[in-house]
């Protein structure tokens, strides 16, 4: 596909190449993802299928197999006798996870200057440019996503699939932790200004640098979200 190939996920490409509709699959997982995230399905929630179903306007076979891709994701968990329940987290399991992402996306920024290609990097600084204009609207979750398919391009330019097949598994788990990291003008602001010296970082080729900044971000992403566990 078009957007496989400039390395942007399909609901993030943009106006170029042939339309792309989601499967019902896809569209719920997205859906009960973003409650998630979002935190209007709170950590510890026992998801009822009827009721959700009526909510989303979907029939349980469909739902119960999102579901279970979202168990997958870790983002849910499947509790004997409740059913799928919205996965809660120790401060030690954040905490954890993101010393480990940090170390990821650290070696990953060093490949990716290594590796990268000049259009990969132009697609990353307008993967960039878009995030920052959903942050001139404060429109939380569209930057956010933005944001996360950042971290994932600075993966896929690597062109290491061993880093970005673990580095998948904690991004998809820790999504709720990490958009609660932007609650608040300041703490936004932060992480705005760590991905300013990102893609500064990577566009200069600049290994250690980015290295740095990258571990950083996580360190600081502990920070700001560890009082909120």
């Amino acid at each position: 596909m078009a957007s496989e190939a400039a390395g942007l996920p399909p609901d993030e490409f943009d106006s170029r190449g042939p339309i792309i509709r989601p499967t019902l699959h896809d569209a719920i997982v997205a859906r009960v993802r973003d409650m998630i995230i979002e935190g209007e399905l709170a950590a510890g929630t026992r998801l009822h299928e009827g009721n959700l179903g009526k909510l989303l306007g979907v029939s349980r076979t469909p739902l119960r197999e999102a579901l279970k891709f979202l168990v997958s994701e870790g983002l849910l968990e499947l509790s004997p006798g409740r059913g799928a329940v919205v996965r809660q987290f120790t401060a030690k399991d954040v905490h954890d996870s993101l010393i480990v992402l940090g170390n990821l996306e650290g070696l990953a920024g060093r490949l990716a200057c290594e590796h990268a290609t000049e259009a990969e990097i132009r697609e990353v600084r307008q993967l960039h440019d878009r995030m920052m204009d959903m942050y001139e609207k404060r429109d939380r979750l569209p930057y956010f996503k933005l944001n996360q398919n950042i971290h994932s391009a600075i993966l896929r330019l690597s062109k290491n699939e061993a880093l970005v097949s673990v580095h998948n598994v904690l991004q998809a788990r820790l999504k709720r932790i990490r958009y609660i990291g932007n609650e608040g003008p300041e703490k936004w602001a932060g992480a705005v200004a760590d991905h300013e010296e990102m893609i500064a970082a990577l566009e200069a080729r600049d290994a250690d640098r980015l290295s740095r900044i990258l571990n950083a971000h996580m360190e600081k992403t502990w920070e700001r979200v560890r009082h909120a566990i």
